[in-house]
């Protein structure tokens, strides 16, 4: 186990995680920010990049799993992202469907924050987030993270406006 709340706690996923993660990333709506239809290759490229992030950074997006049930809901964590000519240090978080609007992710993504600040000793976390993407800009701000910038970012469909959220220690 990486870290607990209340009601959940965040581990490292593992290949036996595959099905959960492909709920979460072969669900349109979910990944309505991503604009890529995900195939089950595209999945395994996804766990297998976390994996290689926990090796390299020791963190990267974990399962988010209910204490209550023992089931993986979602994923959340911190990676590394390019922004401008650098990198910062993301919260991110995805939640299966039918899991949203009970206060997982904001209780998970405080929970990274909380991580990133006393754990890792960063000064400053940052959420990178696609301009249309009210839902995640909702938790960003609910836990303190505010907009600071705009930027482009080249996808899979072209270019697309994002805004840089950040927050201090």
């Amino acid at each position: 186990m990486i870290l607990d709340t209340e009601r959940l706690f965040l581990r490292e996923m593992k290949q036996n995680d595959f099905q959960d993660l492909a709920e979460i990333l072969q669900n349109p709506r979910v990944m309505y920010a991503y604009e890529h239809d995900f195939s089950d290759n595209d999945v395994q490229a996804w766990l297998d990049r976390q994996i290689e992030r926990y090796k390299k950074y020791g963190f990267g997006l974990w399962a988010v799993v209910l204490k209550d049930t023992n089931e993986m809901i979602g994923q959340a964590g911190l990676t590394m992202q390019p922004y401008k000519n650098t990198e910062v240090l993301e919260i991110g978080y995805l939640l299966k469907e039918k899991f949203w609007h009970y206060g997982y992710a904001r209780e998970a993504a405080m929970g990274c924050k909380k991580y990133a600040f006393e754990n890792l000793n960063r000064a400053k976390v940052y959420s990178v987030i696609k301009s249309d993407n009210l839902a995640s800009m909702k938790i960003a701000e609910s836990i303190g993270i505010i907009k600071e910038d705009e930027f482009i970012t080249q996808y899979y469909n072209g270019e697309m406006l994002h805004f840089l959220y950040s927050v201090h220690k």
